[in-house]
């Protein structure tokens, strides 16, 4: 039954069986509905995806930090010569196994700068090992901007301008020295330089061979689909730690470190494509059959321009999770092949190849700051997958 006392602006309810009335709106259309919106919801509602996106990500506290972090070693891997305190190289025979060394700024209740005490040492003929002490009425100020080691700026351009040196008689260990007397914190700035590149480079060979493989399996079916599932199937039921092995012991020892490097990032992107192979073919399997992929092949586009243009970017949160993830596998696999003696080899230097010296549990115990590489590893690891997190939220419009 109709209500007599309808609400204000409520149109009555028809009778039983009868039939609903049509209102359409008699008000002319508003061409400028830009005029008639707040400042606040211009922002919003004309923004492009990409200012979406940063949006979205800025309120992802930890990714936005592990962004920061990453953007900064990178960042200082362009200039790691320059902030070593010295070169990663030079051996300071007076001063094997040096612990860590402190930096002070007071000395005797007066503010001198960040300033070093010069270190004695002696050895001891029982344990022959030889101990260090800070010899407390002797500072050493820091220089800055100064000249010290001399280094090739990138292997090419000769220069000796250091962030930091040691004062005129001083030393500067922060984080000790190995057992050749070679700073260990220059050699983690100078191998930060390839245990970071290396995941990139990595991860270009993977993602070109993941997608392209994986798109035309995805996109064309039958019996191409059916060739490359089984090639997946049979890389990924190979052990891959053997395999890194294997592959990397081929290779002729007298290869230059630069031949290597790229031979480790060969081995390391052709075993991990096969996953992102079958995840992008199992996207397109499903992607291919939409409207818009079939208006593209009507108006005549090619198989290239439909998987690349139309179709891959409608799972581009998933391909960035895949890389946040890749990257630190490709760091971890270039540091337990150094680490085993069969990755990268002296005199270039990486992470991994400096945790290879410290696989003596005994020199362990009694020198643990040379496990100090672990540290960047475990950071950057973490890094890239609270990045990865941000990232693929940020990039899915539908989280």
């Amino acid at each position: 039954m109709t209500d007599p006392h309808p609400a204000s602006g409520a149109l009555p309810l028809p009778p039983p069986g009868g039939r609903l009335v049509h209102v359409a709106a008699t008000a002319p259309f508003n061409p400028h509905i830009e005029e008639a919106l707040t400042e606040t919801q211009k922002k919003v509602y004309l923004a492009d995806q990409l200012t979406l996106m940063w949006w979205k990500f800025r309120r992802h506290r930890l990714a936005l930090v592990s962004g920061l972090l990453l953007a900064a070693l990178y960042a200082m891997i362009l200039i790691a010569e320059f902030l070593a305190p010295y070169n990663y190289e030079q051996r300071h025979t007076g001063f094997i196994y040096r612990p860590p060394q402190a930096v002070h700024l007071f000395h005797e209740g007066r503010f001198l700068g960040p300033f070093t005490y010069a270190t004695q040492y002696r050895l001891d003929m029982e344990t022959m090992r030889r101990l260090y002490a800070e010899d407390t009425s002797r500072p050493v100020p820091l220089r800055f901007l100064c000249r010290g080691d001399s280094y090739r700026f990138w292997g090419l351009v000769k220069a000796d301008i250091h962030l930091v040196c040691p004062g005129e008689g001083g030393t500067l260990f922060l984080l000790g020295t190995d057992r050749l007397g070679r700073d260990v914190l220059s050699r983690i700035l100078i191998g930060a330089r390839i245990s970071l590149t290396i995941g990139l480079i990595g991860i270009l060979v993977s993602f070109t061979l993941g997608i392209v493989i994986g798109g035309l399996a995805g996109y064309y079916g039958g019996l191409f689909d059916l060739l490359v599932q089984r090639a997946i199937e049979i890389v990924q039921s190979l052990p891959h730690i053997p395999i890194w092995l294997a592959l990397a012991s081929i290779m002729p020892p007298h290869w230059s470190p630069l031949l290597v490097y790229f031979a480790i990032t060969l081995i390391l992107g052709l075993m991990d494509w096969t996953g992102l192979a079958r995840s992008v073919r199992s996207k397109l399997l499903s992607l291919r059959e939409e409207d818009y992929v079939v208006a593209a092949q009507l108006m005549g586009a090619g198989t290239g321009r439909i998987v690349f243009r139309h179709l891959v970017p409608g799972f581009m949160s998933h391909l960035i999770a895949s890389a946040t993830i890749t990257i630190p596998s490709m760091i971890l696999g270039e540091t337990a092949l150094s680490f085993l003696g069969l990755g990268l080899r002296p005199p270039i230097t990486s992470w991994g190849v400096m945790l290879n010296e410290a696989q003596n549990i005994n020199v362990v115990a009694l020198y643990p700051w040379l496990i100090l590489p672990v540290v960047p590893v475990i950071l950057v690891i973490l890094a890239f997958n609270f990045l990865g997190d941000g990232l693929r939220d940020a990039a899915d419009p539908y989280h």
